[in-house]
């Protein structure tokens, strides 16, 4: 396991027992940018100058995927789009009020409409449901009620097709994950419960029937490889399931399905890309592997009773 982890520098943490001064933050403020350095700064002033450097981050990456690109829509989606970038001037709203990051995350939704209309895509990440769900979200912080009713009518047109995949990226927990979006930012009902409800059982059944076939409860097939990671397979599905409204028996088999993944990772903590490919401990990031899996244990540890007592997962979470 020699290569499979890179040395921490990082200082040990130490507690901080008093108030800074406002000489000692003023100071702080002009250390230098090396991380231990930062780390080593007292507390207020380290989260002011890592917000400092966020914003300034935002402004970079509005500029060159939106002021600098003529604001043409090569790439609509959340997932390598600008929609990405809408969806980050809507969390900097959140964070500072700027009602200008507001105001500029939905002219490019507006933008990510026009261009969506046609796409049969339907997940948050990569489809139409991301461009209606976080229009609607946007129009509703900022008081624009014609154009929350109007993404909402367009939410409500979105079709699932019977030969859609159940993964994340692609598929139908990918189309739930739009509607968690819309009742966590919009009241719980917008989307409703019996809606959702026949989405997750149509996952649910498709998961035991492939699930009978081996010692997973359930599992599921993208472009024919039953993958393990958040992006087609086990985790990402898993990690939404869990925030839906699921029958005793349907809990059992997402706490079973994760709990046979944890039995069968590797040595070395990674978790392999799919169920016929148990060799390869190459892929180490959020589409394949430990990254995505762990982002779901840690969903799991908070919803699932006694889940933290399973066997080494504390290691992960």
């Amino acid at each position: 396991m020699a290569d499979r982890f890179f040395p921490n520098p990082m200082p040990e943490f130490v507690p901080e027992t008093t108030p800074s001064t406002p000489q000692e933050e003023e100071e702080a403020l002009t250390v230098g940018d090396s991380l231990p350095k930062l780390l080593a700064m007292p507390h207020a002033p380290l989260l002011e100058r890592l917000k400092r450097a966020a914003l300034d981050l935002k402004e970079t990456i509005v500029i060159e995927t939106w002021g600098l690109s003529g604001q043409q829509v090569r790439d609509f989606t959340l997932y390598c789009g600008v929609l990405g970038t809408a969806f980050l001037l809507f969390k900097s709203y959140r964070v500072t009020g700027n009602g200008n990051d507001l105001s500029l995350c939905s002219e490019i939704v507006k933008a990510c409409d026009a261009a969506s209309a046609r796409s049969r895509d339907v997940t948050f990440i990569c489809g139409r449901a991301g461009v209606c769900s976080l229009g609607a979200v946007a129009a509703k912080h900022a008081g624009d009620d014609e154009s929350l009713k109007y993404y909402l009518a367009q939410f409500k047109k979105i079709k699932l097709s019977k030969d859609l995949p159940d993964e994340l990226l692609y598929g139908r927990v990918g189309f739930l994950w739009a509607c968690l979006f819309l009742n966590k930012h919009l009241g719980l009902g917008t989307v409703p419960s019996n809606y959702t409800a026949v989405v997750v059982d149509e996952v649910i059944k498709n998961g035991r029937a492939l699930g009978r076939k081996g010692r997973c409860p359930l599992m599921f097939e993208w472009y024919g490889e039953k993958y393990w990671g958040a992006a087609h397979g086990l985790a990402g599905i898993m990690h939404v399931l869990m925030d839906m409204e699921l029958k005793p028996d349907e809990l059992e088999d997402v706490r079973g399905t994760l709990k046979y993944m944890i039995s069968n990772r590797f040595r070395s903590g990674n978790y392999p890309v799919s169920e016929d490919d148990r060799k390869s401990d190459a892929l180490v990031h959020w589409c394949h592997g430990a990254p995505g899996m762990a982002l779901t244990l840690v969903k799991a540890a908070k919803v699932i009773d006694n889940f933290h007592s399973l066997g080494n997962i504390c290691f992960l979470i």
